[in-house]
């Protein structure tokens, strides 16, 4: 039987996932490759692979999908490395950079900037803005190098009451169910020691990685994060 093709994402924030699905008997069944989020999702959406953990926004592009499994990229509140980092208030930001990597966190920031922030503001694709959109391990170590910081986890919470779940896992086909409760419980396996990826990663000035990935993340895809992706998706196809 050929294996299954999955493409996970290269943040720290998956690190957990990977670290459960490699020692788990499921590796041997798949073929398993890195990318960043958006183009984690392309692949997806083009049939290259089977499954990813990918952005929620790209949902809306995918004919047929199946969630996979009960564990996601998510938060309840403030999760430290989604960001919108601005020169200004964002009352006064006129001007926005989005983040090439994510079209989630994108989406993310225009709703919370439309509806709840209530501010108007344009995008741009080059030259200076007042603010940008940053998100996964770029992020670490920059809430003291700019003037103001918009944790986009907190402000959802904020906003509607919800958690959040910035990626799932997702296929684009059935897949075996031997396989999807193996797959399960490989991601199962890896959370519950989720500090043991820490040796080794690039130290960060005020940047703790024990807070963020036994505090700031939450990783189970709960009915009340599958209520936020619903509203979010919603507000999404607004903008």
């Amino acid at each position: 039987m050929s294996k299954i093709k999955i493409s996970a994402v290269s943040y720290t924030n998956t690190l957990p996932f990977l670290q459960g699905i490699k020692a788990s008997p499921v590796m041997d069944r798949i073929d398993l490759s890195l990318d960043h989020p958006s183009r984690c999702a392309q692949r997806v959406i083009d049939n290259e692979v089977d499954m990813g953990i990918i952005p929620i926004a790209a949902l809306l592009s995918l004919p047929y999908y199946r969630i996979i499994g009960d564990y996601c990229i998510g938060s309840d509140g403030e999760v430290d490395s989604v960001f919108i980092f601005s020169q200004k208030p964002i009352h006064e930001v006129k001007t926005i950079h989005l983040d090439d990597q994510s079209r989630t966190s994108n989406g993310l920031a225009q709703i919370l900037l439309k509806y709840h922030w209530k501010v108007d503001v344009d995008v741009v694709t080059e030259g200076e803005a007042d603010a940008f959109v940053l998100i996964g391990d770029r992020t670490f170590g920059k809430k003291e190098t700019i003037p103001y910081v918009y944790d986009l986890g907190y402000y959802w919470k904020a906003f509607t009451g919800l958690p959040f779940a910035f990626a799932v896992w997702v296929a684009n086909k059935e897949l075996p169910a031997d396989f999807v409760a193996e797959f399960n419980q490989a991601l199962a396996d890896g959370i519950s020691h989720p500090q043991d990826v820490i040796k080794g990663l690039p130290v960060y000035d005020n940047f703790d990685y024990s807070s963020y990935l036994t505090e700031k993340l939450d990783f189970h895809l709960t009915p009340k994060k599958r209520e936020a992706i619903q509203k979010y998706l919603e507000l999404y196809q607004t903008l």
